[in-house]
Parts: structure tokens; C-alpha cells; sequence
């Protein structure tokens, strides 16, 4: 008799459901078979929530999960079922060349969660291609209290660092990061723990900004367009700063970015790019800016944030203002459409 669990499927724009599913199982010998403890929605799922066309049939959602391993597959080697895991946004076999660059992101027999038939994270329940290279044992118990800031080295605080890192964050330069969500808070926190003493926050929402503050900023800029580029030269003497993190992904966002970089310096986007040109005109060229970025290779990094998220050195899961049950996920999503929550944790 087939046994079923419940998940989280998006049938259109707005139109987000929570069905049964069938209960995964092993398919292959390198999977596995993890219970979710804890999930979240992302900010890049609200793109699909706001346009997605409907069809008749629900596609799967959710890549940031972490849980309990059930079962593994007979080619998978140190985990076993108990084992509290930590999955990256996309799966990974970890050893092709690609995943031992570090760049896992584009590993040759990988994927990305919630499409071509794998699970997505948002549910009871998750089958795990390529388990051995994919998921990170956790040295935590099942309801250990640090699980929400475990739960970000799945996604939002690794692409927060992989901003930080690709524009060359550290002691010596000055940051500016616009976009005050759950990805340009942690891309704050990421340069602070670089070593970063100017990290100028961009964002109009008091709460999240005061978290920002928090994280590391030494100063917001609530100003957008023209104004609020002037409002960072005035900050910074007039140049700009060394590095922009541009945690957004829309146009407006890039153009500020910019604006605001300091001749010689390095834009990094990680702000899913909702438009298809970047211009970066002759006059640009002549400044010597560099843009640098993209999708971040959150297996590539979790092993080096791990230790002061389990210290208590960094919080992240500070991002997190509203916990649900699996249920309620269509509210979740309400609540980060429109502004009302700035990520929301489930607890399935």
C-alpha cells in the first residue's frame, strides 16, 4: 500500500498548496531518504509565487532543508539513518572536477531541488540524489536550538558569504550592500566576519535594517536611485566603496551598484537577476569595475561557516521573524509577498 506525506506544490502565481505526495524512497543506491525538520521559503521562490503561469498540475517548491536521515542508498558511505543533515540549495555529486573547484553549483550529475522529478524541501520528506557528495552531518541533536541558523548554511547565509567573498571582502575594504532581505542582511554579516569595518547597508525597512545594524552595519542609506547613490559617496569621501553586494536582482539594483562602487572595485551579484542586460558602458571600462557573482556553491562553504554558527559566533538564523507548521506555507507566503515577514521557517 502506497504511504504518502505532505508537501508544498505552486500551481500558478499566488497559488501555492499543501498535498499529499507519495513518501519517497530509495531510487538509486547514492540516495537517501531525509525527514525535514526544518525548512523555509526563499525569497527567490517568491519570483514563481508572482508570475508563474497556472497549469492544471502543481510542480514541487522549497531547496533549503534540513533533517534526519531515514534511509541510504548501498553506495553511500558515512551517513546513517539518525544523522541530522544539512542540504545545500542544489545537489551534487562532490566528485567531478567541478565539485572539487568548489564550484558544486555546476557538478556534471547534479540538480537543483523540486524539478526533473526530485523532491522539493518545502515537506515532511525529501529523496536525496547523490547523498554522499550533497548532504553535511550536523554534531547537533534533532531539536537542538541552532537548527534555524543551521538551516541557513543551506542557502541564504552561504550566498550572503559568496557575495562577500567573490567581490573580495576584508579588512582593507569598504562594503556597501544593497538589498535589506534575508540574502543582503547575511551578505552583512558575511563581511563583518571578513573583517570588514565600513559595511553601508542599503534598505528602507527600520526592522530589518536594525538587524542589519546588528549583523555589522555601520551605516544605512534608506535613499534609492540618484539619492541614495549620492547619500554613499557622501559617506565614503566622495568615491564610493571598494565593494558592492548587490543582493536584490533587479535592475535598479545593479545600476545603484554602480553607482556606488569605487573606481578600481567589484560589484558582486547574488540577487537572482530578474532582467536580462547589465550595462556596463565604455564609461564603466574606464573606471576599471568588475562584476563578479553568481549562484552561490553553498557545499563549498559550509564546512567553513559551520564551526561559528555551532560557537554562537554568528547567528543567522536571525533572519527568520515568523515560524509555521507546513500548513500554514500558503500564509508563509502571503506574509514575505507582501513585506510582512522577512523569512519564514517551517517547522513541518
Amino acid at each position: 500500500m502506497e504511504k504518502f506525506v505532505r508537501a508544498t506544490l505552486i500551481y500558478g502565481a499566488g497559488d501555492v498548496r499543501v498535498e499529499n505526495v507519495p513518501d519517497p524512497v530509495l531510487k538509486e543506491p547514492a540516495d537517501a531518504v531525509v525527514r525535514v525538520s526544518r525548512s523555509c521559503i526563499c525569497g527567490s521562490d517568491l519570483w514563481p509565487y508572482a508570475a508563474r503561469p497556472h497549469t492544471e498540475h502543481g510542480d514541487r517548491i522549497g531547496h533549503e532543508f534540513l533533517g534526519v536521515v531515514e534511509d541510504v542508498g548501498s553506495e553511500v558511505s558515512g551517513l546513517t539513518a539518525g544523522d541530522v543533515v544539512v542540504a545545500p540549495f542544489v545537489w551534487s555529486d562532490g566528485t567531478c572536477e567541478f565539485c572539487r573547484e568548489g564550484l558544486q553549483t555546476s557538478c556534471r550529475h547534479g540538480g537543483f531541488w523540486a524539478a526533473d522529478g526530485v523532491d522539493g524541501g518545502q515537506g515532511e520528506a525529501v529523496r536525496v540524489p547523490q547523498a554522499q557528495g550533497t548532504l553535511v552531518k550536523l554534531p547537533v541533536g534533532e531539536d537542538s536550538a541552532l537548527l534555524p541558523s543551521l538551516l541557513t548554511l543551506s542557502d541564504v547565509f552561504c550566498t550572503g558569504h559568496h557575495a562577500a567573498v567573490t567581490a573580495g571582502v576584508n579588512p582593507r575594504t569598504t562594503v556597501t550592500v544593497i538589498g535589506d532581505g534575508a540574502v543582503g542582511l547575511s551578505a552583512v554579516l558575511a563581511a563583518k566576519r571578513l573583517g570588514a569595518e565600513q559595511i553601508i547597508l542599503m534598505g528602507r525597512h527600520q526592522a530589518r535594517t536594525d538587524l542589519g545594524r546588528e549583523f555589522g552595519a555601520t551605516d544605512v542609506v534608506a535613499e534609492r536611485g540618484e539619492e541614495g547613490i549620492a547619500k554613499v559617496r557622501e559617506l565614503t569621501g566622495g568615491d564610493g566603496t571598494h565593494t558592492v553586494l548587490e543582493c536584490v536582482g533587479l535592475e535598479p539594483a545593479i545600476v545603484t551598484a554602480f553607482g556606488v562602487v569605487r573606481d578600481g572595485g567589484v560589484v558582486s551579484r547574488v540577487g537572482a537577476p530578474q532582467y536580462v542586460d547589465v550595462r556596463m558602458d565604455f564609461a564603466l571600462f574606464l573606471r576599471n569595475v568588475t562584476l563578479t557573482g553568481g549562484v552561490a556553491p553553498a557545499r563549498a562553504y559550509i564546512e567553513e561557516l559551520l564551526p561559528d554558527v555551532l560557537d554562537g559566533k554568528l547567528e543567522p538564523g536571525r533572519v527568520f521573524d515568523r515560524t509555521i507548521g507546513l500548513d500554514q506555507v500558503p500564509d508563509g507566503y502571503r506574509a514575505m509577498a507582501a513585506r510582512e515577514s522577512l523569512k519564514v521557517l517551517i517547522r513541518p
